[in-house]
């Protein structure tokens, strides 16, 4: 059984060993932790978690637009933010970042196993959270009321790729297998399937050669050496 990749990006470094010593005992979780301050971006890219945990400070507007640059370019990876106060005002902020859930920091441990477990199961526990708070519901319907009423249309955002992403569309582009990329990059197969995943998701494409044609229409990978 594939176990659950799991990063924690916190700046308290006490609490990063805590979680990490808690979720380490789950014999299907694997765990990393990051200072906030040592480019989570690219530790996130480089191993491509299945969760990111978002705590302490990080539901200030700087922690809010890591956990949107975490869902926009690594849609693979779902973000679950831990506050110290998860009041109504937090809750409707993290909920447009897209995050999956949202948990109080001292939450019991068990608790929070299973929103990771679930979360990694693709379920959304942020949407069960509005059920008992009507003022956030209020709120998130309303935006979505003042976004029709000036015309705007619901489309399909494509969001833009990461560098890794680009090479390895270039090399799909070319012809090469996942199996041939991951020899030329020497890294493994599967971290080269979830790139692709990634790149599917983030162009909406149906397949590979749909995503080389997107990407070419939007000038993110060059013809000229095709």
């Amino acid at each position: 059984m594939d176990k659950i990749k799991v990063i924690i990006i916190d700046e308290q470094p006490f609490f990063r060993v805590g979680v990490r010593q808690i979720l380490s005992q789950q014999p299907n979780m694997e765990v990393i932790d990051c200072d906030p301050n040592d480019n989570p971006i690219k530790l996130i890219e480089a191993t491509l978690p299945d969760i990111a945990l978002l705590g302490s400070d990080l539901n200030t507007p700087t922690g809010l637009e890591l956990g949107r640059k975490i869902t926009r370019y690594f849609p693979n990876t779902k973000v679950i933010v831990l506050s110290p106060n998860p009041g109504d005002e937090v809750l409707f902020e993290v909920i447009k970042t897209a995050a999956v859930a949202c948990l109080n920091k001292n939450a019991p441990a068990n608790e929070l196993v299973s929103i990771i477990q679930r979360a990694s199961n693709g379920e959304y526990p942020i949407n069960e959270t509005l059920y008992t708070r009507p003022v956030v519901a209020r709120q998130v319907l309303r935006q979505f009321e003042e976004i029709s009423s000036i015309g705007r249309s619901i489309e399909s955002v494509v969001a833009p790729l990461t560098q890794r992403e680009t090479q390895i569309l270039n090399y799909v582009a070319d012809g090469n297998t996942n199996k041939q990329i991951a020899h030329i990059l020497d890294i493994s197969e599967q971290t080269i399937k979830n790139h692709v995943s990634a790149i599917l998701r983030k162009l909406n494409a149906n397949d590979r050669a749909h995503a080389v044609v997107l990407a070419i229409r939007h000038g993110w990978i060059s013809i000229d050496n095709k």
